[in-house]
């Protein structure tokens, strides 16, 4: 702890805290406590079960697998997109000097070392290499619940062996959803993370501004009121 109170300034340690704890503390809230069953996430989970139900009932297959191919483009968008920021972010790395420069003649910016400017800039390189994990790890399940959709029993067959088929499915794809919504929330607080490059109170106040939007979009957008029971 010395040693990172002598590298860090006390405004900017703070800051990285109240951004770390707003990011965790949100994270157990919508994925892991008892309120987590009112999100948004959880109700399409369901449907997502019903998916995977009404999928054994049909002879031909083609619409699930075009649906799931649409969802791997998507995640495939945001995967190659975290690794074009991640490139962006080693050639700030590389020319730090003159972005430095750059920044600290603002009227805004706050004070700064070189040493404390590449800090945050691979402090922001981490979030999107944790958020380019969480996309590839996304992609790679729904490739396997494409192919668990390609071995589905017809619908001739036993079934109770079809359902258990389709509830594993459903698994399959709900921890897909599940690693998907992890890299689009580091997508929020990595963007809110480049506040820090100009003022630590940026990156605070973005956490907290993202934490509430996320909130808002989780727990009581119009999108969930929609698929109330």
């Amino acid at each position: 702890m010395p040693m990172t109170l002598s590298i860090l300034p006390f405004l900017d340690l703070v800051s990285v805290i109240w951004f770390l704890l707003f990011w965790f503390c949100y994270t157990y809230f919508a994925d892991n406590s008892r309120w987590s069953s009112n999100s948004l996430t959880h109700k399409i989970n369901r449907y997502r079960e019903d998916w995977m139900m009404e999928m054994i009932n049909r002879d031909m297959r083609m619409v699930d697998t075009t649906i799931l191919g649409n969802l791997m483009t998507g995640i495939a968008f945001f995967a190659s997109t975290a690794m074009l920021i991640l490139g962006g972010t080693v050639a700030l790395l590389g020319d730090a000097t003159q972005a430095y420069e750059a920044i600290k003649n603002l009227p805004f910016a706050a004070d700064s070392t070189p040493a404390l400017w590449e800090i945050k800039i691979l402090f922001l390189a981490l979030i999107f290499i944790y958020a380019f994990f969480k996309f590839a790890w996304a992609f790679r399940l729904t490739n396997y619940c494409n192919i668990m959709v390609g071995s589905a029993p017809t619908r001739d067959a036993d079934r109770i062996k079809a359902q258990s088929h389709a509830k594993r499915t459903a698994q399959i794809s709900c921890r897909a959803g599940h690693h998907f919504n992890r890299g689009l929330r580091a997508y929020f607080f990595g963007t809110v993370a480049l506040g820090w490059l100009f003022h630590p109170l940026l990156m605070a106040g973005g956490a907290t501004v993202v934490v509430i939007v996320l909130y808002r979009r989780e727990f009581s957008s119009t999108a969930l009121l929609a698929l109330q029971d």
